[in-house]
Formats: structure tokens, C-alpha cells, sequence
């Protein structure tokens, strides 16, 4: 299952003019505030009709401005989770699940018990929508979205609206949505930190336009990508496995570039996770330290340097068979001689990586 999306829209002060397509799995539309993120969502859902374009889900066209074709939002099979809930306030949680599953044409929709034990709802079922929490609300927002077989699931900012510790609680729930359901989502946000967790394919948009769209780790891992995510927010992921969980509350993972340690990561052994690496965390250093305080130090070969306007430079480098990013001064590039083929030693903090940045491998 996958969209295909090709619109354009004038608004007088701001045009949209996109084109993309969305795989199955997790597809982050990611840019700053007012770059057309929600537009893009509306119109596939049927809230707004654009000037002109197609959008089609697999063989089935939703919208053609040149045939005249717009299915009507109801007829379109998609469920839409939005920043808060909305969740009806006189009904029960089971009830709100309830109307869900009521609204699907079909009769083979998804089972009730198995979407409320991946959500883990089951103990607010006779709970109504104001003795829930933000987290809460959300996850049964996500239930009743799904309950109502949707081909595809649009989610605009589903965790904007919650502090940083509902975030943490609704993430892996999020990701197990990803990893256990075959409907493909299509996930608006403006953290990176939840796109590097959740993204399988990114889409990066600025002022109305597609910049660059494929696959996460690509797009995020790519130095010409840095001006449009941000030097501060830029950073890749790598993926490891847990080895082990020591006393002193480090956890041991091995990535293909070496060992890393981490503040205590609750995770069993051999779970495979995905660590986003911020690339301003990165030191890189020509000779191996040594006397460092900093655990996790992995050989790494440079793959391409970036110069900013400013004093900055983004360095890409492989360590193992991952890709990743270190943000430096364009004086410490030069003075290092830091081009593409040279060896070189990426150190990172271990207090560096925050909890939200560690997930389910994508």
C-alpha cells in the first residue's frame, strides 16, 4: 500500500506545489512550522481540494483535478489522528473504540481485543475521555483510527500537544503500531527526534516545496540536507543490539562500528534498537584518544565535508556500516586536513544520547 501525491495550491501569500510518494511503513512529512506539512495531509484526507494535481492510493484514485475527481472524505478509507484527540466526551473509551469499528464499511476490520493489548488501553475501557490523560487520550484516538480499517493512517502531530514524559509514554506504542499492523502511516511532525524513532521514508518539506524525500536513514545521514533540518537538530542514526546491562547502569550495545554505552536503556538482551546520534555530540579526533572521559570512541573513514556561510562544516564519516553526521568548526576540518577517504576517530558522550532518542530499530 502507498500514496502518490502530486498537487499544487495557491493561497495568495503561500503556494504549495508538492510531489512525492509514500511507501508503506512509517512516512514523516518533517519541516519547519508553515512549511505546508498539515495542507499536504488535508488534502489527502479530503479536507482541502487542491488547484490542481492527483493523489491516489495504490490503484485507486482519491483526487484528480483535471478529471474532476475528488472521493469524498468518508468514501476514502483513512483514519486521522489529530494533535488532541477528539474524542467524544459523553461517550466511555470502549464506546469511543466502539464507534470506530461501527464506521468501517467492512466486516473483516481489525480484532478489538488485539488493538486495544498493542495500545495497551484495556484498563480504560469504562474510563470516559476527561479522566484520561494526554497520552492516554491519544492512544485511543489511535484505537478508534485503526478500529475503523483504514488503507492508510494520517497523523498530524499526534504528540505536540504533550509534555515530555506522555511523549515518552506513547512512543513505543507508536512504534509498535509500525511494527506489528500492515497499514502504512503517514506521520506530520516537526521533531526530529520522533522521526529519527518512527520514519522509515522522510520527506522533507520548506516553504511549500519537497526538498528531498526517500528513505530515513539516507535523507538524514545526507550533509546538503543539514540547511533545511537545521545544524542544531541534524544528526543520524545507527543501529545496534543490546549485549548487556551492567551494574554501574550503563547498557553495552554493539553497533557495527564497536561498542556503545548508554545510560541504563530498558531493553532485553538481543533487542535490536536504533540510537540517533546528534551531530552536534560528535568530536572527531585524526589519532586514537587517549585518557578521555567519553566511553564510545569508533574508528570512522570521512565520506563528504560540508562549509556552511558561517564557521561551521557538517562531516560525513562511516563507522561500521553506518552513516553518520559530526558538526564542527570549519577551522577544525581544515587543521585536521579532513577529506573524503581519510581514517579518523568519532567520540561520543554516552550522556549525550537522551532516552527519546533510543527506539525500536526502524
Amino acid at each position: 500500500m502507498s500514496v502518490s501525491v502530486r498537487i499544487a495550491h495557491d493561497f495568495g501569500g503561500f503556494a504549495l506545489d508538492v510531489n512525492f510518494e509514500a511507501p508503506s511503513g512509517v512516512t514523516a512529512l518533517f519541516g519547519r512550522s508553515g512549511s505546508g506539512k498539515t495542507t499536504v495531509i488535508n488534502a489527502i484526507a479530503g479536507l482541502l481540494r487542491p488547484q490542481s494535481g492527483q493523489i491516489s492510493l495504490d490503484d485507486q484514485v482519491l483526487f484528480d483535478a483535471g478529471r474532476r475527481i475528488s472521493v469524498p472524505v468518508h468514501k476514502r478509507r483513512l483514519g486521522y489522528v489529530f494533535q488532541e484527540g477528539r474524542l467524544f466526551p459523553h461517550l466511555s473509551v470502549r464506546q469511543n473504540l466502539e464507534y470506530g469499528r461501527w464506521f468501517s464499511a467492512l466486516k473483516d476490520g481489525p480484532d478489538f481485543d488485539q488493538v486495544i493489548d498493542m495500545l495497551g488501553i484495556a484498563h480504560l475501557l469504562d474510563r470516559r475521555p476527561g479522566a484520561l490523560s494526554g497520552g492516554e487520550k491519544q492512544r485511543v484516538a489511535i484505537g478508534r483510527a485503526l478500529l475503523a480499517n483504514p488503507k492508510m493512517l494520517l497523523m498530524d502531530e499526534p504528540l505536540a500537544a504533550l509534555d515530555e514524559a506522555r511523549k515518552a509514554e506513547i512512543l513505543p506504542y507508536l512504534e509498535r503500531l509500525s511494527a506489528t499492523t500492515a497499514v502504512p502511516v503517514l506521520y506530520v511532525s516537526h521533531s526530529m527526534a520522533e522521526v529519527a524513532r518512527l520514519a522509515s521514508t522522510l520527506v522533507l518539506m520548506e516553504a511549500g516545496r519537497v526538498v528531498r524525500a526517500g528513505p530515513a536513514a539516507q535523507v538524514l545521514s545526507d550533509p546538503d540536507t543539514v540547511p533545511v533540518l537545521g545544524v542544531r537538530t541534524a544528526g543520524a542514526s545507527l543501529h545496534a543490539v543490546v549485549a548487556a546491562q551492567e551494574d554501574d547502569g550503563l547498557t553495552r550495545l554493539e553497533a557495527s562500528g564497536g561498542a556503545l554505552w548508554l545510560p541504563r536503556v530498558e531493553a532485553a538482551i538481543g533487542t535490536r534498537l536504533s540510537v540517533r546520534i546528534p551531530a552536534q555530540d560528535v568530536i572527531l579526533s585524526r589519532a586514537k584518544p587517549e585518557g578521555l572521559s567519553a566511553l564510545n570512541v569508533f574508528p570512522a573513514t570521512v565520506m563528504a565535508v560540508r562549509f556552511g556561510d558561517g564557521p561551521g562544516a557538517i562531516v560525513q564519516f562511516r563507522a561500521g556500516e553506518d552513516v553518520l553526521l559530526a558538526r564542527i568548526t570549519r577551522r577544525s576540518a581544515q587543521a585536521l586536513e579532513l577529506v573524503p577517504g581519510v581514517d579518523c576517530f568519532a567520540i561520543l558522550k554516552s550522556v549525550a544520547v537522551s532516552q527519546s532518542e533510543v527506539g525500536g530499530a526502524v
